[in-house]
Formats: C-alpha cells, structure tokens, sequence
C-alpha cells in the first residue's frame, strides 16, 4: 500500500507543497479539478520532485479535446521523467453543460472512445504509426511536424478513470490502468459491487482512493461532506448496498430546501463508521486503514488532508511507516 496526498493548489505553491510532501515521504502527489486547474501545479511540481508519482484526481474528461489533453500529458510526462499519471473523471451532467458549457452524451461509451484517442494520439508522437483516428464522438487524423511533439523516452502516462457507479468500474476494468476509487466509498461497496465488476484485469489494476478519517469525535464536517456527496442520485448504488433504501433521496430533498443541518443530522453514526475511520490518533487510523482496506486499495490518502484535525503532513506519513 502506497501513501498519497491530494493537493488542489494555487499552481504558484504546487512546486513547493509536492516538493514537501516527498520529503516527508509520501508516494504520489495528485491535483483535483475544483478552484484551480488540475494540470498547472503539476508542471513546477515535476521539476521540483524526483521520486513521487504526479497526475491529476481528477481532471474532467470532456471538457477539452482528446488532443488538448493528449499534448498537455505527454509534456508533463516528459517534464517528471516519466512519473505522471493522467486521472480523468466524467464529472455529472450539471457541471459539464451549466459550468463548462460542453455537452453531455453516453458518458460510458464515450470515455472509453476518449481513452482510445488519447493512447492513438501517444502512438503517433512517439512514430509508432500515423495519425489516424476516426470514432463516433472524436476525430484526430491531421498533424503537421510543425505541431507534434515528438517522441520521448519514456512509456505513455498511465490512464485512472474515477469510478462510482458500477458501470464505470465495468468500464475502467476493461479499459484503464488504475482507478480513482470515489471518497464516497465503503469497504464493503468495494468488496462486493466494485471489484466483481472489474472483471479478469483486477490484478493489472491500481485502485487509489481517499479515505474519510475522524479524531477525537470531531466528526461534523465528515458527516456534512457524505451527505453532500450522498445526495448526488449517481452515488445511490453506494447507499443500496447497505440497505438504505431511501437516504440518497431524503439527502437530495434537503438539499433541495438548504436544509444543510439536517443533512448532516441525516448521516447517523451506522452510516458514519461504514463511511469514514473512526480513531484515537494517526497511528491507529493508519491500522485500521491498512485492515480495512487490505486487498482492495493499493494506494490510499487522507481526504482533506491538509484541513484535517491537527493535521501535520510528516506526522501522517511516519504513522503510516510504522504501522506497515
């Protein structure tokens, strides 16, 4: 198991916040796609690190072109010497066509199409063949030598896909090399819905995901953040599988009102531990996680790391050695 950080930065800090956290000993060092631009930070950060894995969880997967992101991937891929992984999301239908303002057609079918521009696109700058892709959503059969990159020296950046809902780990089994593995998540989702529908590619998969983690009780803030996500009609599948039937439904009502505090009250301490660690300090999160999830994720972080309770980078990161 792998640790990672999560840092959804001003690109003028990204270099010196990846640089600290390898320092610290983390493994991987991701961007998100929320105030800021998921591939800026990661372009000062890949010359200011050695070792640690860079790549965005997630960059939005529609909302620029296949070559778009195809170019901006193989420069960070060269400018980390080979250490970038590119995470890409669909997003929900709302914030792709009211924020980005692109359009929103067969998410599935489509990703898997853009997954298969991007590795063409790759093929074509390193001279592996020509440009020469024509699907039903993408094309790209037009490059001069004035406008390609060329080739490097090091293989195409791994492809994550984020997954929720069944039909996108069925997806990323098929397709991917590694999946970003919702917050919104429980072991015993993982378990029995996600991994089963990975199919026969699981062992060639790497799932890395955040982990809701509580100290000392203070637990307000986790609740408020499982109910925000818990009121997306896309996540029910995660409620269902534990029997409660109804609570995405009740959460999307009150939201509806901005009904914020019953949202949170909504999250009972069942839902709560199935969601999130319970534990006394860093140390006795780190086993828990380590039995939680042992055999599911292969990489795991702290969600919300740097706003977590008395949170210090290099504390969670020693925790995390010793209890290995």
């Amino acid at each position: 198991m792998k640790l990672d950080a999560t840092i959804a930065c001003d690109p003028a800090i990204g270099a010196a916040l990846a640089a600290e956290l390898e320092a610290d000993g983390y493994d991987g060092v991701w961007t998100a796609e929320t105030q800021h631009d998921p591939f800026l930070p990661l372009a000062s950060a890949a010359v200011a690190t050695q070792h640690v894995t860079l790549g965005t969880a997630i960059a939005t997967a529609f909302t620029r072109s296949p070559m778009v992101t195809a170019m901006t991937a193989w420069d960070l891929q060269r400018a980390s010497r080979g250490r970038f992984v590119l995470g890409l999301g669909t997003q929900v239908r709302a914030h792709n066509v009211r924020r980005f303002s692109v359009p929103w057609e067969a998410p599935a079918p489509r990703l898997r199409e853009l997954v298969e521009a991007l590795r063409h696109i790759w093929g074509a700058f390193q001279g592996e063949h020509q440009l020469r892709f024509r699907g039903q959503y993408y094309r790209h059969d037009l490059i001069t030598p004035f406008f390609d990159p060329g080739p490097h020296e090091w293989p195409a950046p791994p492809i994550y896909l984020a997954a929720v809902t069944p039909t996108m780990y069925r997806l990323a089994g098929e397709v991917a090399d590694g999946i970003h593995v919702h917050v919104f998540h429980t072991a015993r989702y993982l378990r029995e819905v996600a991994l089963p529908a990975l199919g026969e590619r699981r062992a060639d998969l790497t799932l890395a995901s955040g982990v809701f983690v509580v100290l000392g009780g203070a637990a307000d803030e986790v609740r408020m953040q499982i109910a925000f996500y818990g009121s997306t009609p896309t996540y029910r599948p995660v409620f269902e599988a534990h029997g409660w039937d109804g609570l995405q439904e009740k959460l999307h009502g009150l939201m509806a009102r901005g009904e914020f505090a019953g949202m949170a009250a909504a999250i009972d301490d069942e839902v709560l531990a199935e969601f999130a660690v319970l534990a006394d300090d860093w140390e006795d999160a780190w086993r828990q996680i380590r039995e939680r999830y042992d055999g599911v994720l292969d990489r795991v972080g702290v969600y919300g790391l740097r706003a977590a309770s008395g949170a210090d980078t290099a504390e969670i990161a020693a925790a995390f050695r010793r209890t290995a």
